[in-house]
């Protein structure tokens, strides 16, 4: 009878907290990505926060203070200046758009009339010789996407007090991560209903996947995003900041990266003669963008997450397409602790470790014990 009850009292436990979880996640649900952001950014900033708190031993409150000044004068200012030129040159590319300053149509009659006879020839027969499907859809998704930033813009001032607090909300709850973080992630951690090995391990790949998706893959993009602008502003462009924001949007997909963007803008200048222009943004993108991700990644990564590319391309993208920017980070983290929590289940019921040996055979004196 006590056992009985003990499981109906457990039970009752356990619906108990999924009820008050789901109810609790329904009244923060306007504040979920600053809560998400306020927390990535705290667990990024924890070493920032560790120096400064030794400097300033015990004074915890200080040092949570002045690394989210460091933290506003380096990142959010600048990243406000940027998004409002990018916003700004977006509504200017629209308005030539609109007005015909801009024609795709003619863009693409260009690189036909420079391709080979036998090719324009192959493309005229399979109905695309005016290229009118492929101008049309290109001068669709330019047209929506300089607009959307346009409208994105007009809809932030419009709704300038959410924005202001939510962006309020995301600071204080950054402040208190930061100052007690240390006493936070072990009290999740060992409130999670796993085994503590298994716990741990799940918490560690939460980090380490985290750390390596703002560190490196965000990181990398933005050097990169630097990179094509910068580029793409010696070659004479219009709208280079533009450009450089749409490949560093790019770079956080792998296996695609930057090379959608500067490939399609090199074939453009090579077949309207810009020969000069066409090989520096050749010899940029293999030489200087492309070896920024395979020279700046180990060092600001630092560890292997154990997630392949094919996995984080498709997390990524439908990370983006469920929830928005915030799926850059959490569609690769779904991923890896899918990953891991399998690998676990693996282990625990083979008695194995998944990346080595048995057990038995990592030690074998425990087999010759159980034997005698």
């Amino acid at each position: 009878m006590a056992i009985v009850r003990h499981r109906i009292e457990s039970g009752g436990l356990i619906l108990f907290l999924a009820l008050i979880t789901v109810g609790l996640m329904l009244v923060v649900s306007n504040f979920i990505g600053a809560l998400l952001w306020a927390a990535l950014a705290a667990l990024l900033f924890q070493p920032l926060f560790q120096h400064l708190l030794a400097r300033w031993s015990g004074r915890r409150n200080i040092a949570a203070a002045v690394t989210i000044l460091i933290i506003m004068v380096a990142v959010v200012i600048p990243a406000l200046i940027v998004a409002s030129l990018v916003v700004e040159q977006a509504a200017g590319v629209y308005d030539k758009i609109r007005t015909g300053q801009i024609s795709f149509a003619y863009y693409f009659q260009q690189v036909h009339d420079a391709l080979p006879l036998r090719l324009q020839r192959l493309l005229d027969r399979s109905g695309f010789g005016s290229l009118e499907r492929a101008q049309a859809q290109v001068s669709q998704a330019v047209s929506s996407s300089a607009s959307m930033l346009a409208r994105r813009a007009l809809s932030i001032g419009a709704n300038a007090a959410a924005f202001l607090l939510a962006f309020g909300v995301s600071l204080y709850v950054m402040f208190f991560l930061l100052r007690d973080g240390e006493r936070i992630a072990p009290a999740v951690v060992r409130a999670l209903p796993l085994e503590r090995g298994v716990a741990e391990r799940l918490g560690d790949k939460f980090v380490a996947v985290v750390r390596a998706t703002v560190k490196g893959s965000g990181v990398v993009a933005l050097v990169q995003g630097a990179l094509g602008g910068i580029t793409f502003w010696i070659v004479g462009l219009p709208a280079a900041l533009l450009w450089g924001v749409l490949i560093a949007i790019a770079a956080l997909l792998p296996a695609i990266g930057p090379a959608i963007i500067w490939v399609p803008v090199a074939v453009y200048l090579l077949a309207t003669g810009a020969l000069w222009q066409a090989v520096v943004v050749i010899l940029s993108g293999v030489l200087v963008i492309g070896l920024a991700d395979n020279i700046l990644r180990p060092i600001l990564v630092g560890r292997d997450t154990g997630i392949p590319d094919w996995l984080v391309l498709v997390t990524t993208l439908g990370g983006i397409d469920l929830i928005g920017l915030s799926g850059v980070v959490v569609g690769p983290l779904a991923g890896a602790l899918f990953i891991t929590g399998w690998r676990i289940l693996t282990e625990q019921r083979l008695g194995t470790d998944a990346d080595g040996p048995t057990l038995e055979q990592a030690n074998p004196t425990a087999s010759v014990a159980d034997d005698q």
